[in-house]
């Protein structure tokens, strides 16, 4: 029974999240592509959805700090790592171009799958496909290594 209240809640945040989205215009790339775009068209609208996410953010953490179970009685797994370091920095600039490329990010891609662009399929699959390139080169960097005997 708490497996399927977890997903049933699990569903429903997902939708009301893509229908946030799809309000705030973050599915469109070109509306997406002109809010990055600060030296020529620039399109601020975005600035505000970003402000509003940081807001609600940093309201939900200073709450959820302060529990040790999660609204439907799980166990609250909040993150313990602060530190900046290379891996967070690579990562965050190719979330970036990959961003500023496409007009996407994960989450308003896969929504837009809702809507048949094209240009979402092509990027979810692509995403798809570097996950699974990650994790086959860490698996590959990360395996034991054999010894050979002289």
């Amino acid at each position: 029974m708490k497996k399927h209240i977890d997903t049933l809640s699990s569903f429903i945040v997902g939708l009301i999240f893509g229908i946030g989205l799809i309000f705030a215009g973050m599915t469109d790339p070109s509306k997406v592509i002109g809010f990055l775009d600060i030296a020529g068209n620039w399109d601020p609208s975005l600035a505000f959805v970003m402000g509003g996410a940081i807001l609600v953010g940093f309201i939900a953490f200073r709450f959820a700090k302060k529990r040790t179970t999660n609204f439907i009685g799980g166990a609250m797994h909040l993150p313990t790592k602060n530190d900046i370091d290379q891996r967070l920095i690579i990562g965050s600039l190719l979330f970036g171009a990959g961003w500023g490329m496409a007009g996407f990010c994960p989450g308003p891609a896969i929504t837009s799958l809702g809507t048949g662009n094209p240009k979402a399929v092509i990027f979810v699959i692509a995403m798809v496909a570097g996950m699974a390139l990650y994790e086959l080169a860490n698996r590959f960097l990360h395996q034991p290594r054999s010894v050979s005997a002289p």
